[in-house]
Formats: structure tokens, sequence, C-alpha cells
């Protein structure tokens, strides 16, 4: 069975709502940031690098989003939650990897500036810049990756969850999401699946 550390408001939304698309046993177990738990020593004998999603595997523990929803989708190919062809599957990973590596980090500037800069006003500088920056995602997504109503086009994929988090995201930046139709209707879309349903109010 599989074991998915979670916290409220992370990237571990994403492969928790796969989980649940799977339909096959596993437990959520919730790691509460509030309190530090991510740093005990217990969770960093898991993942050393503090942060959640981890994903317990009979073969080992992997971290990291995209990884974790790659995995999850070649270890249940019945389902064709990822292309098998290898350029687009390659576009699908060109979706996940601009949501870690470019959004996630405008992100984290709104909330944790002390990661690149000691200094107070550098934090409040990175804060003033964040929905100017999260807007111009939105624009990339809007106009180059959704094309709809799910990312890749007809069909769900692991892409969906991981941009129904950063419509989530987007909202709390202070980006008006009705400026976006296309993503609009993509989190109207993913409000409907019963994956969604059932784990959203354990990240809320």
């Amino acid at each position: 069975m599989l074991n998915l550390y979670y916290a409220k408001g992370t990237a571990a939304l994403a492969p928790h709502i796969i989980l649940e698309e799977i339909g096959k046993e596993y437990e959520a177990i919730f790691v509460d940031f509030t309190k530090a738990e991510q740093t005990s020593p217990e969770f960093l004998k898991l993942n050393p690098k503090g942060r959640v999603p981890a994903l317990i595997t009979q073969n080992g523990i992997l971290t990291e989003t995209p990884t974790i929803l790659t995995y999850l989708s070649n270890t249940n190919p019945e389902l064709s939650l990822a292309p098998t062809d290898p350029f687009e599957f390659a576009i699908a990973q060109s979706f996940n990897d601009y949501v870690n590596s470019t959004i996630h980090v405008m992100h984290a500037h709104g909330k944790r500036g002390s990661r690149w800069a000691d200094d107070t006003a550098a934090h409040e500088s990175m804060k003033a810049k964040l929905t100017e920056n999260m807007a111009e995602c939105a624009r990339m997504i809007e106009t180059h990756y959704l094309t709809g109503p799910y990312v890749l086009g007809d069909k769900f994929s692991i892409c969906d969850p991981y941009l129904y988090l950063v419509t989530r995201w987007l909202s709390d930046d202070g980006v008006t999401v009705d400026a976006y139709p296309n993503i609009l209707q993509h989190r109207d879309l993913m409000n409907k699946r019963t994956s969604v349903a059932k784990v959203i109010k354990l990240h809320d």
C-alpha cells in the first residue's frame, strides 16, 4: 500500500487527487506545518528536504511532485493518466516542470522569501512583485499550455491536478482567476470530479 505524506496548501494536493483517481488502497498522512512536524527527526528520516509530498512505496520513498505524478501514471498504465507517445509525454512533462520550477518558486517568493534573502526589505520586494509574476504565469497557461478543456485536450491527465493546485495559488496571490476563462473553466471542471471533492476538504 502507498502512503502519501501531505500538508495543507502544498503541492501534495496534486498526487493526492491522482491517488483517488486510481482508486486503490492508500493512506494519507497529515504533516502539520504549524507544529513544524516537517522538521521533526521522524519526518526528516523519510524526506531530508523537510517538505511534502513524500510517497512511500514498496521500493522506497519518492519526493517532488512531478516525479510522484509520473510514477503513479507509470504504475497504473491502464488508466492512461499520461500520454504514451514520447513527444506527447514530453509536452505533459513540460507543463508539470513549468509548474514545479517556475510557478511554485514564484508562489514561494510571496510566503517564504527567507529562502532567498535575509534582508526583510527584500522579502517585501518579493511580495510586492508576487501578483504581477503569478498573473504572467496565468497568461502563459491560458494562452500556451491549456489546450482545453483539460491541460492536454479532451482527456484528464496527471497535469490537471497540478493546474488545479495552481489555480488555488493564483487566487491566494491576488490574481483574478475570472480574467482567464480557460483556467476558470478548468477549475470548474475539476471541482465536479469525485476525487477532488473527496480530498479537497483535507487541504483547506
